[in-house]
């Protein structure tokens, strides 16, 4: 993993256009606190608040329930919204449902699909700039995770973090420890030895 950059602080000599930077004068710059990832010449946040984008998967809460729909709270700035006529699933109040963004609109109202009842387990909640860490690079870390804990876990791009069964308690230990070292090298290791220790008390 490349080295933190702040904003403002020239990433490429170039104009490589993206997240978390802008281009200027043909050299492109960090716009955002953030992991330089020299190999693809963007930066991956490490702070700031959920910004949906479509096909994202996120864990919301329900907070209103309406006849066409139910209003669910995504750990965002903006409104998540399950329309009846996408689902024949009931919810309720509170419920806490996993779901696809699947429309966002100019006034950023957000269309979600596939809504899923998550039931049991536990929630943990981490920065949303630290989920990318958590899945790692074709889903390592977090099938790592999974493996050696034998916990259900579901990550939604919002921060929010399912966990049911298994030694959850260890799962949940792995998560918050990467979510603390995200801007370190050699975390995949350390987060294995950490789980083998755990699991093997």
């Amino acid at each position: 993993m490349g080295k933190i950059v702040v904003p403002g602080e020239v990433v490429a000599e170039d104009r490589r256009p993206g997240f978390g930077v802008h281009v200027d004068g043909g050299k492109t710059y960090s716009s955002v606190i953030g992991l330089l990832d020299e190999k693809e010449g963007r930066v991956i946040a490490l702070q700031g608040p959920y910004i949906p984008r479509i096909e994202d998967w996120v864990i919301g809460v329900v907070e209103e329930v309406k006849y066409a729909g139910y209003d669910v709270e995504i750990k965002s700035p903006y409104t998540g919204f399950i329309s009846t006529k996408m689902t024949r699933a009931e919810f309720k109040l509170g419920d806490v449902v996993g779901a696809k963004v699947a429309n966002i609109d100019e006034a950023r109202n957000i269309d979600l699909m596939d809504p899923r009842r998550l039931t049991g387990g536990e929630i943990l909640e981490i920065s949303a700039m630290k989920v990318p860490r958590v899945i790692g690079k074709k889903n390592s870390m977090i099938d790592t995770i999974i493996q050696l804990t034998r916990s259900e876990v579901m990550v939604g791009r919002n921060g929010r973090i399912w966990i049911k069964g298994g030694n959850s308690a260890a799962a949940a230990a792995a998560i918050l420890m990467i979510e603390r070292e995200a801007h370190t090298t050699g975390l995949t290791d350390r987060v294995t030895d950490f789980l083998k220790r755990e699991v093997g008390k």
